[in-house]
C-alpha cells in the first residue's frame, strides 16, 4: 500500500500563493488516481481537487476553480497542489490521497490511502 506525506502547508496573507506536495512511497504511484481533501474545524473533509493516472484529467471544487491547480510528476513519485489567490475560508488541513477509480467529483471514500495532512493557515 502506498505511504504518502504532504508538505508546503504553512501561514500566508490573504491573496498569497502556498504550493503543497505530496510525496508517495511504497506503491506504484502511476497506477494510482490522487486527489487533494481538506478539513476546516468543525466541518466535514471536503474534496478539492483531483487527477487522473496520467495526469490527463483534472478537477476541481467550485470553491477553487481559477485559483488551485493540480498537477503530477509521476517519475518523482509526487502529487502537487498549487494554490492562488487564498483567501481565508481556504484555511484548513489539506490531505492529499490515493485511489484507484477516477471521479470528477469524488468522495473521501473512493481513496484508500491518505497522509497525515498539512496546515494552511492564510489571514485576512
Amino acid at each position: 500500500q502506498v505511504q504518502l506525506v504532504e508538505s508546503g502547508g504553512g501561514l500566508v496573507q490573504a491573496g498569497g500563493s502556498l504550493r503543497l506536495s505530496c510525496a508517495a512511497s511504497g506503491g506504484t504511484f502511476s497506477s494510482y488516481v490522487m486527489g487533494w481533501f481538506r478539513q476546516a474545524p468543525g466541518k466535514e473533509r471536503e474534496f478539492v481537487s483531483t487527477i487522473s493516472r496520467g495526469g490527463w484529467r483534472t478537477s476541481d471544487a467550485d470553491s477553487v476553480k481559477g485559483r488551485f491547480t493540480i498537477s503530477r510528476d509521476n517519475a518523482k513519485k509526487t502529487v502537487y497542489l498549487q494554490m492562488n489567490s487564498l483567501k481565508s475560508e481556504d484555511t484548513a488541513v489539506y490531505y492529499c490521497a490515493a485511489g484507484v477509480l477516477y471521479s470528477d467529483s469524488p468522495r473521501p471514500n473512493d481513496f484508500g490511502s491518505w497522509g497525515q495532512g498539512t496546515q494552511v493557515t492564510v489571514s485576512s
